[in-house]
């Protein structure tokens, strides 16, 4: 396990190390034009290149790569271009005000989508029809739609929920749930109508196979098969699926961040993005891969927890 353990964090290093990489190759055609941003309009090209000069901008670009990569590996990611503040904190800080919106986004998707799943595999009928036509709704409503009808119901007619802005729950925990009340609903409708219908399906699968059937030979109870057997059997790859929804969660982030005015870590890469602001990419680009590798390491672990065959895989 130990060894497992390690490897997967050495191929989630390498693939830090590639995706930053290749980033920072891309971006180093552009530190001219970030150059010229700063210094304005009327920057001439000896001030511009002055400027290169001073931030080292001129050098080769595996040198400057380089010279990235010997100082993130000791906890400094550089400082912002035009803020100058330290880009860890920051990044940090965004990336707390983000998982504030999935985690409790994701809680609520698994509850609801393995309760809707396993009631519709398990009843069938008009029970089922009814799950799927709860998902069908989630896939067609745009989240951006959503997200505004919620804004003029809550916000603005019943005016209960605050429209944009976040409150850190250290300052108030009722005031940071109010605030995120709306955008973790947006989320969790959007996840439940991806992830129900895959419960569904694995536990639609998982009741057909040869040994529930020999359980229900010896007299066991129906509700017992279903939450005692077929549900841990189903866990697996509803866990995969899961993990999978806390990516496009936070991919998805961006536009919930972007509607409610949220300092979050998506509004905080597409603005580094517009500035050219490259030291405040690399970092993001590196910590997004750290995140989805303990992610899916802690995934793979707990798949393994529940099956016994996927551990020995």
């Amino acid at each position: 396990m130990t060894t497992y353990i390690l490897r997967r964090l050495g191929t989630g290093v390498i693939l830090a190390l590639l995706v930053t990489f290749i980033t920072f190759m891309l971006l180093s055609t552009s530190f001219e034009d970030v150059a010229r941003t700063i210094l304005g309009p009327s920057a001439t090209p000896e001030t511009v290149a002055a400027l290169m000069q001073a931030r080292g901008w001129d050098r080769p670009a595996i040198v400057q790569y380089g010279d990235w990569l010997l100082h993130a590996l000791q906890g400094d990611f550089g400082q912002s271009v035009y803020t100058s503040l330290p880009v860890l904190p920051s990044v940090l800080q965004r990336l707390a005000v983000t998982l504030a919106l999935i985690v409790p986004a994701l809680a609520l998707t698994v509850v609801l989508s393995t309760v809707l799943g396993v009631w519709a595999a398990s009843r069938g009928g008009f029970v089922d029809r009814f799950a799927q036509g709860i998902s069908l709704v989630g896939y067609l409503i745009p989240a951006l739609l959503l997200a505004i009808g919620l804004v003029v119901i809550f916000a603005v007619q019943l005016k209960w929920l605050p429209a944009t802005g976040y409150t850190p729950p250290t300052e108030d925990l009722g005031g940071w749930v109010r605030s995120i009340t709306i955008p973790v609903i947006v989320l969790t409708i959007g996840g439940v109508a991806n992830m129900a219908a895959q419960v569904r399906g694995r536990m639609i699968d998982e009741l057909r196979r040869d040994y529930v059937r020999t359980l229900r030979t010896r007299g066991i109870s129906s509700k017992s098969i279903v939450l005692k057997h077929a549900l841990r059997g189903a866990g697996g790859p509803a866990l995969t699926v899961m993990s999978l929804e806390f990516i496009q969660m936070f991919g998805g982030a961006l536009i919930i961040e972007n509607v409610f005015a949220l300092p979050g870590y998506g509004s905080f890469a597409f603005n580094a993005s517009l500035q050219g602001d490259i030291p405040v990419i690399l970092g993001v680009a590196a910590w997004s891969v750290i995140l989805v590798t303990v992610v899916n390491l802690a995934t793979d672990l707990a798949n393994g927890w529940l099956n016994p065959r996927a551990r020995v895989n």
